[in-house]
């Protein structure tokens, strides 16, 4: 199905005021009939109720909306300009997914009645919105590449590109736009690991690399974009931007998890604080050699250097004993 833009002149006002000039005429030969001709009366009479018809063809296009046309089952065309138009009072619009409600910008939040009554007309209407939209949808419990269960959701930005297939080819675009993210962001993610992991290819040429969800976002975000354009393109869909909104362990190993992150991050502490810790055991040696204050054996080296690592690398501030003796 291919969209077939309709160039068609702006004339719904003319129409309607066609209209009321009909309307004034017939009941004016409505007046004159029921005095002096019958078949004037009947013709007035048969006008009035007809007439009513041309209001159906008239339709109002707002900027970044567009209105599919159908006449008897048959695609006429859409209309995209914004403006007041007269089109065959038989054709019908087409919008399956008038009435559906996502979470996405213009469908979430508490309507008031007003807000909500508008909404229901523009229901009504089958108006199809050209603008862009951004879905949020639900957090998803996935296992990541090494198998440990995450939660994640996305945001996605996107708009209708094609109204004649967003209509005509999926049941309901915006119901088929969010199915596909779903699946979109399980076959991503399953290729990741939350964190970096050894021996892990997330590229697919066979090479280990340093990809993960937490760390390689923008990377993570671009593909999962990817793949949900390809999943929607013959649904008329363009998809613009899809953004990680939230990403953490899943409950049941979250705590777990803390503990691993910050196990590691003592054992990286404590590798600062003894590298840190000989440096400057080895520059003390080195300037009492130097300096020929004190003369040390090698003894009293390797008690030097285990009361010197013993300060530096405790966890609690050091309480020497003073030998106020002799050396030896």
């Amino acid at each position: 199905m291919t969209e077939k833009n309709l160039s068609i002149k702006k004339n719904g006002m003319a129409v309607l005021f066609l209209s009321f000039a009909i309307y004034a005429a017939a009941i004016c030969g409505l007046v004159i009939g029921i005095q002096k001709n019958v078949v004037l009366f009947g013709i007035s009479l048969f006008i009035i109720g007809t007439a009513w018809m041309l209001w159906l063809g008239l339709r109002i296009i707002k900027p970044q909306e567009a209105l599919v046309l159908t006449l008897f089952g048959k695609y006429v065309g859409t209309l995209k300009e914004p403006g007041f138009y007269f089109v065959n009072p038989f054709c019908s619009a087409v919008n399956p997914a008038a009435r559906t409600r996502l979470r996405q910008s213009g469908d979430i939040g508490k309507e008031s009645s007003q807000m909500a009554a508008m909404a229901a007309a523009e229901a009504a209407a089958k108006k199809i919105s050209l603008k862009i939209m951004t879905l949020d949808n639900n957090r998803q419990k996935i296992n990541d590449c090494l198998g440990n269960p995450i939660e994640i959701g996305i945001a996605v930005t996107w708009k209708v590109h094609d109204t004649a297939k967003a209509v005509f080819n999926v049941d309901n675009y915006k119901e088929f736009l969010s199915l596909q993210c779903d699946s979109a962001l399980r076959n991503i993610v399953r290729i990741y690991p939350y964190d970096i992991a050894p021996n892990v290819d997330t590229t697919g040429d066979g090479i280990a690399d340093e990809g993960s969800l937490r760390g390689s976002s923008e990377i993570v975000a671009a593909r999962i974009r990817d793949e949900i354009q390809q999943r929607v393109q013959e649904a008329g869909l363009e998809i613009i931007e899809a953004r990680i909104t939230h990403l953490a362990y899943a409950p049941e190993i979250a705590a777990v998890m803390l503990q691993r992150q910050q196990a590691s991050a003592v054992i990286d502490a404590r590798k600062m604080i003894v590298d840190g810790a000989v440096g400057m055991v080895e520059m003390a040696l080195e300037h009492l050699e130097e300096s020929g204050a004190v003369t040390l054996d090698e003894e009293r080296k390797a008690a030097m250097v285990s009361n010197l690592l013993v300060v530096l690398c405790g966890n609690h501030d050091a309480q020497p004993i003073v030998n106020t003796g002799s050396l030896y």
